[in-house]
């Protein structure tokens, strides 16, 4: 028996090591990078850099373009995929019924989640650019393009959180009389939003930094003035990081380092956003 207990302990202590060391080396490679970063692009970082927008001289570039089209992209991104994502993965598990065409629609939303970026760069193209006619560089276009990739992932995540939740909170609400609309939005949604927030995150910082689609719809134009609104034609901050690091000029060398800055803190805060909003709406039982 002490055998037994020695082997187990002696098990869990190699299992932390593993994981120790598993984390080290991912905190380790994401030093590396910001040291890199932070060596190469913090001369260029100021508040000129901060406050103007594409140049073609290296001296008068700036991110605010860039990162105004960002902001813009991504809250066209959260207002459509997130409030469409919830819903479905709410439909599909507590009112969907179990037969062979949700069963299709579950494939369908498994696999949309693994395809690659550029298809639905190209889905963008055709649809909301030659068939809808909608302005072309314009942050509408790029969310709906990102909204369309983040849903299935928000799905997903979705599902998983609503199936953690008891059933007993279910048969609970039920039996002093509530309807299924009311447990369903009253006790099953409130517990499950911290994870739907979780997986919101994850398709959000995805759609932070892709390139490939945008790319697709035309978000690669130069553009010297910020976009006052979400049909402006804009750029975004990886496709500006993209750009300027394919400058013959050795000056945007600088800048492409200290745009790459810029985006990482601006993930940084979306991402603390978000898990300061799971964290308050988190609960226990």
């Amino acid at each position: 028996m002490g055998k037994r207990v020695a082997k187990r302990y002696a098990a869990e202590r190699r299992f932390r090591l593993f994981g120790l060391a598993a984390v080290g080396l991912s905190l380790a490679f994401l030093a590396f990078l910001l040291i890199t970063m932070l060596m190469k692009g913090i001369g260029g970082l100021s508040l000129e850099f901060l406050s103007n927008s594409d140049a073609t001289e290296a001296a008068n570039a700036g991110v605010w373009g860039a990162l105004k089209g960002s902001l813009l992209t991504i809250l066209v991104t959260m207002a459509i995929a997130f409030p469409i994502g919830v819903l479905s993965a709410l439909y599909l598990e507590e009112f969907a019924p179990r037969n062979r065409w949700t069963d299709l629609i579950e494939v369908s939303i498994n696999n949309l989640a693994a395809v690659p970026s550029i298809i639905f760069g190209l889905l963008g193209l055709a649809v909301f650019l030659n068939f809808m006619h909608l302005p072309r560089s314009a942050p509408l276009v790029g969310g709906l393009t990102l909204a369309l990739m983040t849903m299935p992932v928000i799905v997903i995540a979705g599902r998983n959180a609503i199936k953690s939740v008891p059933p007993s909170i279910r048969d609970a609400a039920l039996g002093v009389g509530a309807s299924k609309m009311q447990v369903v939005f009253h006790h099953v949604l409130p517990l499950a939003l911290p994870g739907i927030l979780t997986g919101t995150i994850i398709g959000m910082a995805r759609a932070l930094g892709e390139t490939a689609p945008l790319l697709m719809i035309g978000m690669r134009a130069f553009i010297a003035t910020p976009p006052r609104g979400i049909t402006d034609p804009s750029s975004v901050l990886p496709v500006q990081i993209f750009l300027w690091s394919d400058e013959v000029d050795r000056a945007f060398v600088e800048k492409t380092s200290a745009a790459i800055i810029v985006l990482l803190i601006f993930m940084l805060l979306m991402n603390g956003l978000a898990i300061y909003l799971r964290n308050k709406f988190e609960r226990r039982w």
